[in-house]
């Protein structure tokens, strides 16, 4: 038989193309595959702040940042004409720790201490009913007794009995009638009484509202300054311990549903990942005033011997451990003080010296540190203290950040990191 080179060359070129093809779906499957399960985040508007609990019952919320479309901008200054959108009236934060529900809070009256924008407001712990503000009907009580039934009349004395004439009026009758004429005061106290009138903007994104209560009296911005005891500023957020509760706070009209971002521990992992936390941080101290002084590459000397910084002592130790991505995963936050040290080695450090360490864990339960941070009140030029308050919700992707307080020689702010598996990712770095 003879051969059709012309047939072979369409069933090459067929193969050629059903193979190109199969592999163009397999890459978009793949693709499909890696991507798909990304979870869906908020494009807001997300507002975050810090809820001050005084012991004498007050609220104010401090603005940290709002997150518009994944980006985010200062909640103190965002669309801040006359008030910042996070400020604004009937504006409902929720607050959480490590993800789970602490309260609600309720912005009544927005204003400024010490030039900083704050708002003070009302703080309905979890689980707890909100107050009533009309009152309920009642079942009248009805006695039952066998009794024959009674009519009740009124009071003889209060009938007066009639005088004169019927047909002459009453003298105190004009008295009565001029009265209602002379009392316009109720209408002019009730003009004073009138709330100012509510922001209303077209174009404004929507925070998550409560229901107004027209009947509160508030001023459009107030100054908190002139009260007895004046409100804290986020400058003056270092009170004694114990004396204000800070909690992490949340709007978002249309968020995901929280969930705890605590790690399940078994009994003794939490002590076997404070040894090993403490081990790490040790190291990584030593590592840093090595640095300082010039020795971490430097080679011993023959005879005389590298003088070793002292091994640290903590106090005020405090270590977290989250699961921020719900893959089981642990990642540790330690801060801690450090003991001062009469030696030579620590001569280098300042008064109010403290680290602040992030590290995960791997399968083998190794600890990787990722962020690593020492100051001290000397050097904060240097090296700026990260002082942190808990694991939020940022972005409303469902995966918890840190929150953290930056102090420096310019002042204080508030930064928000992305755990990735080997740094901190920074999503906000506000201003002093």
């Amino acid at each position: 038989m003879g051969s059709f080179p012309r047939r072979t060359w369409l069933y090459r070129t067929t193969l050629a193309a059903v193979t190109l093809l199969m592999s163009i779906q397999g890459m978009a499957q793949g693709t499909v595959t890696q991507y798909g399960r990304k979870p869906a985040t908020s494009k807001g508007p997300r507002a975050i702040g810090l809820i001050q609990l005084f012991p004498n019952g007050k609220a104010h919320l401090i603005p940290v940042a709002i997150s518009v479309d994944g980006k985010f901008f200062d909640a103190g200054s965002y669309k801040g004409a006359p008030v910042p959108m996070a400020l604004d009236f009937g504006i409902v934060y929720e607050g959480f720790r490590a993800g789970v529900s602490q309260g609600i809070f309720t912005i009544t009256q927005p204003g400024q201490a010490s030039h900083v924008w704050m708002a003070e407001g009302t703080w309905l712990p979890a689980g707890t009913k909100a107050p009533e503000k009309g009152k309920k009907y009642e079942t009248p009580n009805i006695e039952d007794k066998d009794a024959p039934p009674r009519l009740h009349r009124g009071d003889p004395k209060a009938v007066d009995p009639p005088t004169g004439d019927k047909s002459t009026p009453p003298a105190s009758a004009p008295a009565a009638e001029k009265s209602p004429a002379s009392a316009p005061k109720p209408q002019e106290s009730a003009k004073i009484e009138e709330p100012a009138p509510p922001i209303e903007d077209p174009n404004r994104p929507i925070l998550r509202r409560g229901k107004p209560d027209p009947a509160a009296r508030r001023e459009l911005v107030k100054n908190f300054d002139e009260e007895e005891t004046p409100a804290k500023s986020p400058k003056d957020l270092k009170a004694s311990p114990g004396s204000v509760q800070i909690i992490p706070a949340i709007s978002d009209a249309a968020g995901p549903e929280p969930r705890a971002y605590n790690f399940y521990l078994r009994p003794g992992d939490e002590a076997g990942y404070r040894a090993k936390v403490l081990e790490l941080a040790a190291a990584e101290y030593t590592r840093s005033i090595a640095a300082m002084q010039g020795n971490l590459s430097a080679r011993p000397r023959k005879g005389a011997g590298a003088a070793k910084p002292p091994a640290p002592a903590f106090d005020d130790v405090k270590l977290n451990i989250f699961d921020l991505s719900n893959s089981n995963d642990a990642v540790l936050v330690f801060s801690a003080k450090i003991r001062p040290h009469p030696s030579a080695a620590s001569a280098t450090a300042g008064e109010g010296e403290g680290i602040t360490m992030v590290a995960r864990a791997t399968l083998e339960g190794v600890l990787r540190r990722i962020f690593f941070v020492r100051s001290d009140d000397l050097h904060l030029d240097v090296s700026a203290r990260m002082e942190f308050i808990d694991a939020i919700d940022a972005d409303g992707d469902g995966r918890g950040e840190l929150l953290f307080r930056r102090t420096t020689d310019a002042g204080t702010s508030f930064v928000i990191y992305r755990v990735t598996p080997d740094r901190l990712w920074p999503l906000y770095e506000g201003t002093p």
